[in-house]
């Protein structure tokens, strides 16, 4: 999701509400610690340099039960971040607490902004040598005749 839609659907909503991957909701009193651009250069295992840009939002819960955070006041901080820090309209990157910090891609359901999981990935796999799809095994003749089958008697 890009920074341009969140405020876009966060003009429509009441509340606000986030859902992690397993379907449970960051709690109600959750904070937007962070609004940020984060610039990513580097070089991958190719030898290729990159630069990649994301907009990121840190949420943060706290003892602080009585709070609430609404969609006219997170996009009023979305808006004074786009001036003060001149941010372009990137995709969103969400970082959440659980056991360790997590990053999330955002998308949204008409309802919930959904933390998505994120991946890692080989940028360079042609350099790498790694095949597109791992190639199928053929059984040997002495492996098919060694293979324990349902009804086999074998198990």
């Amino acid at each position: 999701m890009k920074l341009s839609e969140i405020k876009h659907q966060l003009r429509n909503l009441e509340t606000i509400a986030f859902q992690l991957p397993n379907g449970e909701l960051v709690p109600n009193h959750f904070h937007v610690t962070e609004v940020g651009k984060i610039s990513k250069h580097f070089i991958d295992c190719g030898g290729t340099v990159r630069t990649e840009n994301v907009i990121n939002f840190q949420l943060w819960e706290a003892n602080d039960y009585d709070h609430r955070l609404h969609p006219e006041k997170l996009l009023s901080i979305i808006e004074l971040s786009e001036t003060v820090l001149n941010l372009e309209d990137l995709d969103i990157e969400v970082e959440y607490q659980g056991s360790t910090i997590g990053k999330y891609n955002l998308d949204f359901d008409g309802k919930n902004f959904l933390l998505t999981n994120t991946q890692t990935d080989c940028l360079a796999k042609d350099a790498c040598g790694i095949p597109a799809e791992k190639p199928k095994r053929k059984l040997s003749e002495l492996e098919k005749t060694n293979s324990c089958t349902p009804g086999s008697g074998c198990c």
